[in-house]
């Protein structure tokens, strides 16, 4: 499929983890590729926690070694917690049936999504740093992306390839130029976050650990070991709680949120905050469509979910390595329609419905009073603990195990299975004691 008006096979749009993934496999398998992105890395990007599911996609593009010599805290699994700290749910990865490399990272995005972009300029792709991508054109003949640099420095020029991967994020070209955006409502959640040091760890394999602390408002903290000295911090508020905060300035409403939750004031009794408190709102989202003739979206660019499950960066690099290996079956083919690309599209949407389910149910009532409920039974919450580090369509009989506690979290609506919250040991026993 060589034409001499084409300056590459694939144009990949964005040098995220779902971009430098997608560049690295398809220079690996000997495509040529040309990734543009906008900023000039190491920038700042929300999202630190992998899960294991990450460890194929990294090995996929070669990339696994590099990881694992650069030094980040391990991560074998998470931990729930409740309010008060009396009641937790320890998800270890390793437990979980069909999880083949339990261990994985947590990684300031910084750091790792500069790793991830070095390794697909090293891997043969045509990497362009402060590029703006202004219009992408899809033809019968290939696709023209109009590109200019961020600095301003430069005339628009355009750039041609036979398939383009957009990858750029929330801000995705093509989604918002075909209107491809489908909003979350029930998810309309509001994030407040910093960095904060001198928080208490785990001793030994949980000190990477990151936690998940339930809050009565159905809202959550999550504190995540990103580095040696940092804890990432966060609280995530439904939009009927935020209501309540509505004109607090973000790090009052951050300490404020921090004061009303006795397990997460214990971790941070005598924590100093390094960083300025940063807010993020109405961040989850899906989409129409996955694909089409001659382009696919990957990571963000095509939906992003509540980060409560951390499902940000293995969405990203999973669908970058599938968008990837679609171009590139396309290109052998001399096809890249939309109809080649359909089973991709199809996996797409059905992993993003895959974790949905399991965010739209946290935000439930009846799905904490079971999770939180006495001697849970324990292959139904290691198959939970299975789609909890990225593994989305497990085999069948954890599948049998999912469904099932979704079948109980339906009657838990009408019938007390497990203690409804008010009347749920961590509601009565008092605060808990720190670290």
């Amino acid at each position: 499929m060589r034409d001499s008006a084409v300056d590459c096979d694939v144009i990949v749009i964005g040098g995220g983890p779902a971009g430098s993934t997608a560049a690295a496999w398809l220079a690996r398998a000997g495509r040529s590729v040309i990734l543009f992105e906008r900023d000039m890395f190491p920038r700042f990007h929300i999202g630190e926690s992998l899960l294991a599911s990450v460890n194929d996609a990294l090995a996929a593009i070669g990339a696994a070694d590099i990881v694992r010599a650069a030094g980040f805290p391990q991560k074998w699994g998470a931990t729930f917690m409740s309010a008060d700290g009396i009641v937790e749910r320890f998800a270890d990865f390793a437990e979980a049936p069909g999880v083949p490399m339990p261990q994985t990272w947590q990684v300031p995005r910084a750091t790792f999504d500069q790793l991830l972009l070095r390794h697909a300029a090293a891997s043969g792709a045509d990497v362009r740093q402060g590029c703006r991508v202004l219009d992408v054109a899809v033809e019968a003949g290939g696709v023209t992306a109009t590109i200019q640099a961020t600095n301003g420095t430069s005339a628009a020029h355009a750039v041609r390839g036979h398939a383009v991967i957009d990858a750029s994020g929330r801000g995705s070209v093509l989604s918002r130029k075909l209107r491809l955006r489908i909003d979350e409502p029930r998810l309309a959640n509001l994030a407040v976050f910093s960095h904060y040091s001198n928080v208490p760890r785990r001793e030994g394999r949980r000190a990477g650990d990151i936690r998940i602390v339930s809050r009565p408002d159905l809202g959550w903290f999550w504190l995540i070991p990103i580095s040696a000295e940092l804890m990432s911090v966060g609280v995530v508020l439904p939009r009927t709680a935020a209501r309540g905060f509505q004109g607090v300035d973000h790090g009052a409403l951050l300490e404020r949120a921090i004061g009303e939750t006795p397990a997460v004031a214990a971790l941070l009794a005598n924590a100093r905050r390094e960083w300025p408190v940063r807010i993020e709102k109405d961040f989850s989202f899906g989409s129409r469509a996955y694909a089409g003739d001659r382009w696919l979206l990957a990571g963000d660019a095509g939906s992003f979910l509540d980060p409560v499950f951390s499902t940000g960066v293995a969405i990203a690099v999973e669908s970058g390595l599938e968008a990837a290996q679609a171009a590139a079956d396309g290109l052998a083919a001399g096809d890249l329609s939309a109809r080649t690309f359909r089973r991709y599209a199809r996996r797409q949407y059905q992993r993003y419905r895959s974790f949905r389910r399991f965010v739209l149910g946290f935000y439930t009532p009846e799905f904490r009073e079971l999770f939180f409920a006495e001697n849970p039974p324990l292959r139904m919450f290691r198959s939970l603990v299975t789609v909890f580090a990225g593994y989305w369509r497990p085999p069948l009989t954890t599948r049998m195990w999912v469904a099932a506690f979704f079948v109980l979290v339906r009657l838990q609506r009408w019938i007390r299975i497990a203690p409804r919250l008010g009347a749920h040991p961590m509601e009565t026993h008092g605060p808990a004691a720190a670290g």
